[in-house]
């Protein structure tokens, strides 16, 4: 299991919070963090302490980007016009591994990067094996013809603890998905409440 991979069992009680709303969290059982001063640990949070668990929390949803990553997603957003926060979320959300697991593709982000990292992928017929891959409006995102039938698929088709955005449509008897439109805050279906407005503070504070 990679360091990654088992992030996600981390991530949820690090932040006390079911964060993908996945049935199977830890957090479902006990709300404190690991280790064995984590019940002692609930105390107050600084301003600085909301806005890095914003920051880690939205970092986390996405696969446990590294900071590197996340930073630069962040300049990106901070660079264009409009609102910086909306602009972090859409361009989160055009990655091709978000998409994979927005399209219910397969049951969790971190499967969703090894998925397309498998090269299972294709975005308008040819073979992406990128997850940080940004997806357009209008593109088209199917699983190979050779890998519609594996099991993670199939059962991720069946998860009902999350539904397909209305900014994808979705064909599951055909493994298709549409990208129609990027998405800003509201849109997004998040299991917990992002602050993106917190990670702007952080970042124009560090």
């Amino acid at each position: 299991m990679t360091k990654r991979t088992s992030a996600k069992y981390k991530i949820d009680r690090r932040m006390g919070e079911n964060i993908w709303g996945r049935a199977k969290s830890p957090v479902n059982r006990r709300e404190y963090g690991p280790g064995q001063h984590g019940q002692r640990r609930k105390g107050k949070l600084s301003d600085f302490g909301l806005q890095l668990r914003a920051k880690q929390k939205l970092k986390g949803y996405y696969g446990d980007l590294t900071e590197k990553q996340f930073r630069r997603i962040f300049g990106e957003a901070e660079r264009r016009k409009g609102d910086t926060g909306e602009l972090l979320i859409g361009l989160l959300e055009r990655r091709l591994d978000a998409v994979v697991y927005r399209a219910k593709f397969v049951p969790t982000v971190f499967a969703a990067r090894q998925f397309v990292n498998h090269g299972h992928v294709l975005v308008n017929g040819k073979r992406v094996n990128i997850p940080s891959y940004r997806v357009k409006e209008g593109d088209v995102i199917e699983v190979r013809e050779k890998s519609k039938q594996m099991v993670v698929l199939l059962e991720a088709v069946q998860l009902t603890e999350r539904d397909v955005p209305d900014y994808l449509e979705v064909d599951h008897s055909k493994m298709t998905a549409t990208f129609v439109r990027t998405p800003g805050l509201s849109d997004v279906p998040y299991a917990v409440q992002m602050e993106p407005h917190l990670v702007i503070e952080f970042y124009a504070q560090n």
